[in-house]
């Protein structure tokens, strides 16, 4: 099943930056799904102050955040180095606005570095989790949960598993062809041949398996998630999440 391609090496620049500019800029409907966050944040509850942005990368979900909501303040959260850096440049003209920690939470235990901050009233990610395996991603989104205020927002850009062999096949070639069309604009010279091999080698190291969107939205359910539903979905890409219900307690 293959992923969206990810670097086993998130502290190295230049591969940070190949990643940056050649596959996001190959994912669909991006602005549409910022979008969508955006009008989410502000129906799901009157006034949110805080967020985090879990695995934040460049900061692109922090940086519409900010622009949308002068009250909001941000605590974008990153294992690599590099992606903290980009995000600080990104971010530079918020710097009053944000804070950021580097912290792998693909491990137990991350939530430490939090100690002593309130509960935020908005949480969201993208495509970061799904690097987990399934028990450490039901893991991560109750850690998630007991970090949201009452009626805090939790939302997941996420890449999820397909149906189908056939589906899959489809959103392979997709992506491919989006790829290969970002690499030649930047460094032309290499072919699609090249562009699918890597994709194909990628998913290979990576060694991770997707899981279903209606699996993970049970799993939201079960952990005590209201109101979970996908939000918008395009292939194997989905904008997915819940809320936190008031007074709700962890189970």
């Amino acid at each position: 099943m293959s992923e969206l391609p990810i670097t086993t090496n998130w502290q190295n620049p230049e591969l940070v930056q190949n990643f940056l500019q050649n596959v996001r800029g190959a994912i669909p409907l991006a602005i549409e799904q910022i979008d969508m966050m955006l009008r989410l944040l502000g129906a799901a509850r009157e006034r949110f102050d805080t967020f985090l942005d879990l695995g934040c990368g460049d900061g692109v979900l922090t940086a519409a955040i900010l622009d949308e909501y002068s009250q909001a303040r941000g605590l974008l959260i990153d294992e690599s180095d590099a992606m903290l850096n980009a995000a600080r440049r990104r971010l530079d003209r918020h710097a009053d606005r944000v804070e950021f920690i580097r912290a792998d939470f693909h491990q137990p235990g991350w939530t430490s570095k939090l100690a002593g901050r309130p509960p935020f009233d908005a949480l969201v990610s993208a495509f970061a989790i799904h690097r987990a395996n399934d028990e450490r991603k039901r893991q991560i989104y109750h850690e998630i949960f007991d970090l949201l205020s009452a009626e805090g927002l939790f939302l997941n850009f996420e890449h999820v598993a397909s149906a189908t062999r056939w589906t899959e096949s489809v959103w392979d070639d997709y992506l491919i062809d989006a790829i290969f069309g970002e690499a030649i604009q930047r460094s032309p010279g290499k072919t699609r041949a090249e562009i699918a091999r890597d994709y194909y080698d990628q998913a290979t190291l990576s060694g991770q398996s997707l899981a279903p969107l209606e699996v993970q939205c049970d799993w939201l359910r079960e952990i005590g998630f209201e109101h979970v539903e996908c939000f918008l979905k395009v292939q194997e890409l989905a904008v997915f999440g819940g809320q936190r219900g008031g007074g709700a307690e962890a189970v």
